[in-house]
Order: C-alpha cells, then structure tokens, then sequence
C-alpha cells in the first residue's frame, strides 16, 4: 500500500526532483531548461497549428462526396485544439515560473551585492568615532572662522580710513580761505 510520502517520492524520482544527495540546480541553468522546454512546446504549437489547418482541409474536401472521412478530420481536429490549448496553459506556467525564477536570481544578486557594500562601508568606517568626527567637524569651523576674518581684514582699504577725511576737511577749509581772498 502506498501512502502519500511513498508517492511524493515515486514522483520525485521520476522528475528528477526529491532526492536528498541531489544538488540543486543553479537559477541559470534552471533558467535555461525552462527556455528550451519553452522553445520544444512552441515547436509542437506550430506543428499542431499545422495539423488543425490540414485537417479543417480535409474536411472542406470531403464535406460533401464523404462525410465519414469529413467527421473523422473535424475530431482530429478538435482532439489537436484541444493539445494546443493544454500546450497554451502549459506555455503559460513555464513562463510564469521562469520570470519568477529571473526575478529570484535578480534579488539574490542584488542582496549579494549589498551584503557586499555593507561590508565595505563598515570597513571604511572602523577606524571613524563619532566623538572624533564632531571634534573634526568643529576644528573646520573654527579654521573657517579664522578664515573669514583674516580675509575681512586683508580686503579693507589701507589709508582711506580717518586720515582721508582729516585730508579732505583741511582742504576744503584752504579751498573756502582762498576764496575769501579773492
């Protein structure tokens, strides 16, 4: 008597799936059966296509003068639409399994590559403490302060200052002198 373990492990062994010394197949080659399971179900499409269009032929020539071989080609014909449709789901599903089997890759590769960039940005930020960095972060400013003010100190006028206007008024009074002597 079967039970339903003993099943799952008959049906394991006849499609290649289920056995515990077995070594998973990587995603790509796992990706490339699909594409070629894919590429064999489109041949049979084509050839069942093939088939239904020379039947329905058949059929069309033998309406009238045998109806026995007209009945027979319209049952052929439907039996091949029927494969075609069982071939379209089928056709579907791998497809279905093989983009979610490319989107499963895609995020294992992207996880990697994260995991990846984790581990150097914490390399690069060993050797950094926060305290050291806020210490770091107001040495600048200081600098930049005393920056800004050396720079405040170099641009302003030399000699323009008091002694311009001291200048200009001892003029204007010898200007306003010399016109009360005229």
């Amino acid at each position: 008597m079967f039970t339903f373990t003993n099943k799952m492990s008959v049906f394991g062994k006849l499609f290649g799936g289920g056995g515990k010394g077995g070594k998973a197949p990587t995603p790509q080659e796992a990706i490339q059966k699909l594409r070629e399971t894919e590429e064999m179900l489109a041949k049979k499409q084509d050839f069942l296509e093939k088939k239904i269009g020379e039947e329905l032929v058949t059929a069309k020539k033998n309406g009238t003068k045998n109806k026995r071989a007209a009945l027979q080609a319209l049952k052929r014909k439907k039996r091949y639409e029927q494969q075609l449709g069982q071939i379209d789901g089928t056709l579907s599903t791998i497809e279905f399994q093989r983009e979610a089997l490319e989107n499963a890759n895609t995020n294992t590769e992207v996880l990697k590559n994260m995991g990846y960039a984790a581990k150097a940005m914490k390399a690069a930020h060993e050797n950094m403490d926060i305290d050291k960095v806020d210490d770091l972060m107001a040495d600048i400013t200081e600098q930049q302060e005393v920056a800004q003010e050396i720079s405040d100190v170099i641009s302003r006028p030399i000699g323009f200052g008091d002694e311009f206007d001291e200048a200009a008024s001892i003029w204007k009074r010898g200007r306003d002198s010399a016109a009360a002597f005229s």
